[in-house]
């Protein structure tokens, strides 16, 4: 409902039951309400038939689109065989408050003596006449909010909004309340919680949370400002208030006092719980801008597997898996004033038994009546194990549930095949994903941190931009990027970049790195253009702090410390050797420059993809001049990632490239008995290495070892989620080790892009067959459709059933021997020294071919 900007972009997906449809032409309208939404009335913009197989990031030109306005839109379609698609269903946007002269709301607060602790409620009552006009409210709040009209929530948002730098941007979130009111009097609650918006954090001025807003009736696109926040309002505290300080380790939790709880959303003056004047406060100038990025939602809910009697009023509850978000509890039979504590863990450890994770409590002074519920609203939890102290009897199964939150994006893919382990730690990683991803962006751990750092960013990125379609959610956050790059073009570790944190280059890089994948997964050349200034700054202070070819250790700052390589290393891998370091940051950097010649040629900066080509060559050459061991054929300490990262960076010559491989395959095979040997960032490149190199069984290998490190060894000691360290130590949902998803897909499925060609408009179809695996099923939703391939091996031969989408067409490559193949019954003949491929436009096909090897 409030887009930031008023030439908004349109896609659409096709579906078509003819092989090879393609679609030649479009017409979009746009109008202020589905009435005028015809080809003779629509006053926004009818764009005509337009002659073009266009169908994502299609940019609106029609009429002027200004702040506040709503619209509708619907399109049709012509294909290559000369028909014309029904219109689709309309739908419905609205542009944001883009201007700070669209506001006459002032930043509001009710401050107490409990300062951050406090979640208060503003309220305001207003009167309506007619109920037949649109009616949308915008809220900038600084910290969580909620908002009740007439006694009820308004949308299934919680924990909002999503993250932003607070000193250089809050986020406007709109919300369509017509159907929430009433002809006659109206009150409307904003309820607060401080989360990010807390004491000392960047931006942070006032005691508590604040809040703008703004309600606005909509005429034919005429704006009239009902109430907007302002000293007439009034605040009270709650039920709700929060513990901790917010910071690491300490996020805590909040204490609901239910004897208030009876009276939260009534409006008239209670005693002990009436209505105060509100605080106006003046919040320091930054930018205000729609959030673009759905809302954290509950997603799923569990009820728990076990509850366990620990003493005579204690008990443990499992919930069956790991879960961030909420927990919610019936009561019965509670004493009026009756203490209940809750403490979360995301694991119960064999000797010390349940430890709570830090300091994370919740606790319920019950009001005493019959029944009452607990649940969070303010905060959230990273947990398994739940611990209730307080109880004089074991609660019901029933009774309680465990709200799984993140941002509310859609699932883009699956993945099955004939090994269950394979299997398991693919949907160990694809639920992990969920779980990270509360905000707007993803985080380290949800409980222990909760920062969006670049490293685990950067090593989950491909992963998590084939699993789902975050595509929103990167928006967000690259923008967080954007906005903590400093003045010298230093960057943080994190984004947003509310303290110091630890990291290294591959943190940092992740302006380029993931702005570069979520280009080549969604499509979306706005973001190259729009964070290229920024790329460029930062590798400005990479230069500065460069000696002779090679980046050297950067000063910390009160910003940023540490200077890692690789990190999170199995026992027996020295991350802290200096030549190591060096190796991975210096093979990251050869990347960068390679990504930023190919984003300068997107962006048709000639000069510069010269520039960047000169200085991956210099990078290049240096790291093998300065790290290559002639005598080994390594690279730095010959691990994992000294190697890997050097051949991926093209650093390794052509004649030695075999040698360094070979050498690959002997320190995994030998020196690390078959294991993973590497931590953060060598996952995400080993990952690629084997993808790129075709090495299916040696990552099928790694994978299938049940012992640490490994990922079956987290599942068989009962880790749902993937750990932050092989050991288990800390945290047991994490970022770390994420990346080995993508090659479920990549390598297994065989579905690969194509640069040249982003958003899958051309894909690579090369399964790679890991000896044992005998059949995989494997879909991604892209932007233009479903693409699927259901592969099967039997006796030699492969048969593929391929589905494309419209607006995709797929080269299926051949293994080099192929002498024929077989394409929907009809078989087709490879001459020697022949191109091994086809290409297949959309629809559904079935290949079948022999394997010349057994596997």
């Amino acid at each position: 409902m409030g887009l930031d900007k008023t030439i908004p972009r349109f896609s659409w997906k096709i579906n078509s039951n003819l092989n090879a449809t393609e679609q030649t032409a479009y017409q979009i309208l746009v109008a202020s309400n589905t009435d005028l939404l015809s080809e003779s009335k629509a006053n926004l913009w009818n764009s005509g038939k337009i002659d073009s197989d266009e169908s994502i990031w299609v940019s609106y030109k029609g009429n002027e689109l200004k702040s506040g306005y709503h619209a509708c839109w619907k399109v049709r379609v012509w294909d290559n065989k000369g028909n014309t698609s029904e219109w689709s269903e309309p739908a419905e946007f609205g542009i944001g408050l883009l201007n700070s002269s669209d506001w006459e709301a002032k930043y509001i607060a009710y401050n107490t003596e409990k300062e951050y602790s406090e979640c208060p409620q503003l309220y305001k009552s207003f009167n309506i006449n007619e109920t037949t006009e649109k009616l949308y409210l915008h809220v900038n709040s600084l910290g969580y909010h909620e908002v009740y009209i007439n006694g009820k929530k308004v949308g299934d948002g919680v924990l909002t909004p999503a993250v932003s730098q607070y000193n250089k941007r809050s986020l406007i979130n709109t919300y369509d309340v017509s159907s929430y009111l009433k002809k006659g009097k109206n009150n409307l609650i904003i309820w607060l919680g401080s989360g990010w918006y807390s004491k000392d954090l960047p931006g942070v001025v006032n005691k508590g949370p604040v809040v703008k807003a703004q309600l606005e009736k909509l005429t034919n696109n005429q704006r009239e400002i009902v109430i907007a926040t302002d000293e007439t309002w009034k605040g009270r505290r709650s039920s709700y208030t929060r513990h901790g300080t917010w910071r690491p380790h300490n996020f805590g939790g909040e204490i609901i006092n239910a004897q208030i709880a009876k009276t939260d959303l009534q409006i008239g003056n209670i005693p002990e719980h009436h209505w105060q004047p509100v605080s106006v406060v003046n919040i320091p100038t930054h930018e205000v801008t729609p959030q673009m990025v759905e809302l954290n939602k509950i997603v799923n809910t569990f009820i728990p597997i076990n509850i366990s009697e620990m003493g005579k009023d204690t008990f443990i509850v499992d919930m069956g898996k790991n879960l961030t978000g909420w927990l919610e509890i019936d009561f019965s039979k509670l004493a009026k004033s009756q203490e209940i504590k809750i403490e979360y863990n995301d694991h119960i450890d064999k000797e010390s038994g349940f430890s709570p994770t830090c300091d994370f409590y919740d606790a319920y002074i019950a009001a005493g009546d019959n029944s009452e519920t607990f649940e969070n609203k303010f905060n959230y939890h990273a947990f398994r194990y739940v611990r209730i102290t307080g109880l004089s009897e074991k609660p019901e199964i029933n009774s309680i549930k465990g709200h799984l939150i993140h941002t509310d994006y859609e699932p883009a893919a699956g993945f099955e095949c004939s090994d269950p382990d394979l299997n398991k730690i693919h949907d160990m990683i694809y639920y992990t994903l969920q779980c990270l991803s509360l905000g707007g962006d993803l985080v380290d751990c949800p409980h222990y941190e909760r920062l969006g750092y670049g490293g685990d960013g950067n090593a989950s990125t491909l992963t998590v931009q084939t699993m789902y379609n975050v595509g929103p959610l990167y928006n967000n956050w690259l923008q967080a990027w954007g906005d903590v790059i400093r003045e010298d073009g230093g960057m943080p570790h994190t984004a947003p970049n509310p303290w110091s944190a630890g990291g290294g280059p591959y943190w940092c890089g992740f302006i380029i790195t993931a702005t570069w994948n979520t280009y080549l997964n969604y499509g979306d050349i706005s973001l190259l253009e729009k964070f290229y200034p920024t790329m460029q700054k930062w590798l400005g202070y990479v230069d500065h702090y460069s000696y002779d070819g090679l980046l050297q250790k950067w000063p910390d700052t009160d910003y940023r410390g540490w200077f890692l390589g690789d990190w999170a290393t199995p026992d027996g891998i020295n991350q802290t050797d200096s030549t190591s370091i060096s190796v991975v940051n210096n093979s990251f950097l050869a990347i960068c420059y390679k990504q930023m010649q190919k984003i300068a040629t997107v962006l048709g900066k000639t000069n510069d993809v010269k520039l960047y080509a000169e200085r991956e060559k210099q990078y290049q050459q240096k790291i093998h001049e300065t790290y290559f061991d002639a005598d080994n054929n390594t690279y730095a300490t010959g691990t994992q990632v000294d190697l890997a990262f050097p051949m991926n960076a093209g650093v390794v010559p052509d004649s030695l490239y075999e040698n360094v491989k070979n050498a690959f395959y002997k320190e995994t095979m030998e020196n690390r008995r078959g294991h993973i040997g590497c931590g953060l960032v060598g996952i995400p490149v080993i990952t690629e290495w084997t993808t790129k190199n075709q090495a299916a069984d040696l990552m099928y290998t790694m994978l299938k070892k049940e012992e640490k490190p490994g990922y079956l060894c987290m599942m068989n000691e009962g880790g749902t989620t993937t750990w932050e360290y092989w050991d288990g130590g800390r945290s047991r949902i994490h970022n770390c080790y994420n990346a080995i998803g993508s090659w479920f897909y990549q390598a297994v499925g065989g579905i690969q892009t194509i640069e040249d060609s982003p958003a899958y408009k051309k894909v690579r179809i090369q399964p790679q067959i890991p000896n044992g695996v005998t059949w995989a099923k494997i879909f991604k939703e892209t932007p233009y459709g479903k693409l699927s391939i259901d592969w099967e091996l039997n006796n030699n031969k492969l048969t593929m059933n391929i589905e494309t989408p419209v607006g995709t067409e797929a080269e299926v490559i051949f293994p080099d021997d192929t002498k024929e193949f077989v394409l929907d019954g009809d078989v087709h003949k490879m001459e020697d020294g022949s191109q091994k491929l086809i290409n297949l436009k959309s629809g559904k096909y079935t290949i079948e071919y022999k394997l010349s090897i057994s596997t």
